[in-house]
Parts: structure tokens; C-alpha cells; sequence
């Protein structure tokens, strides 16, 4: 075959480092949407971005040359140098130091694009850590819980 052909589609979550409620109303789509030219700019396809105070969630295609820990890593890199241009509140602004990704199967994109679409009205009822020990649950990811929040 002359070309490598894909279309995986990844959920990737990370947070703020030590989980920080520093994401402001101020700088929040703006930051979605210079995450999305990041993610672009990486050959891949961005679907949906979204988040609170604390953390994001994305929907992605992967690229069809980049493992994912390079692809989060670009995108976290990039996105925390922009971040702490914008402003004195945001000189210290930095991610956590991992991620979690999930593979989302072509019959449930939409889905998942709406849940995320859906995440300041969703976080209203649950916290975050919450949620993300509900995510690694349902995928069947095994953790210690001690170095979930520790950066």
C-alpha cells in the first residue's frame, strides 16, 4: 500500500497542575481555540475542546505519524507558553505533568463531543475528580490515587 491511511479518534483529558481553578472566563475559548490550531498544526483534526477552571477534555483524530504522549505533549508545551502571555494571573500557569486518552469509536463521536460540549453544566453535578476516577473506571485504567493531584 503507497500511503498510510487513519482516522483514530482520541478523548484526551489533563488538568491544571495541582488541579488549580486558574482556567478564567477571560481566557477560556480563546485558549480552546489556540489548542486547536496547535492540534491542527500537528496534521490531526480537532472536533471538540472544553473544559473549567481546572481541566479540558478534547476530541480529536490523531495524527497518522505522532505517538500520543508527543501529541499531548505539544499541545500542553505550546498551549502553557501561550497561556502565560496572557497576563500577570497566568505567569505561574503550567499543566499537569500527565494525561489521560481514550479511544472513542467511530458510532459514539457524537456523543462525545456533546459531553463535552456539555461540561460546565455537567461539572455543576460533579467535581472533577470525580469524573476522571469515573473515566479511568469505565476504560478499566488502573491508578494509585496518590499521584493523580500531586502535579
Amino acid at each position: 500500500m503507497a500511503h498510510s491511511l487513519s482516522k483514530l479518534y482520541v478523548h484526551i483529558i489533563f488538568h491544571t497542575k495541582y488541579n488549580q481553578n486558574i482556567i478564567g472566563a477571560d481566557v477560556e475559548e480563546e485558549l480552546f481555540a489556540y489548542i486547536g490550531g496547535i492540534i491542527n498544526a500537528n496534521q490531526s483534526q480537532s472536533i471538540k475542546i472544553n473544559g473549567i477552571e481546572n481541566h479540558i477534555h478534547i476530541l480529536a483524530v490523531m495524527p497518522k505519524n505522532i505517538a500520543l504522549a508527543k501529541f499531548v505533549e505539544e499541545i500542553k508545551r505550546n498551549s502553557s507558553r501561550w497561556m502565560k502571555t496572557k497576563g500577570k494571573q497566568y505567569r505561574n500557569f503550567a499543566w499537569q505533568g500527565g494525561y489521560a486518552g481514550f479511544s472513542v469509536s467511530q458510532s459514539v463521536v457524537e456523543r462525545v463531543k456533546k459531553y463535552i460540549e456539555n461540561q460546565k453544566a455537567h461539572h455543576k453535578k460533579q467535581t472533577f475528580k470525580v469524573e476522571y476516577k469515573k473515566f479511568l473506571k469505565k476504560h478499566q485504567i488502573e491508578y494509585d490515587e496518590k499521584y493523580l493531584w500531586t502535579e
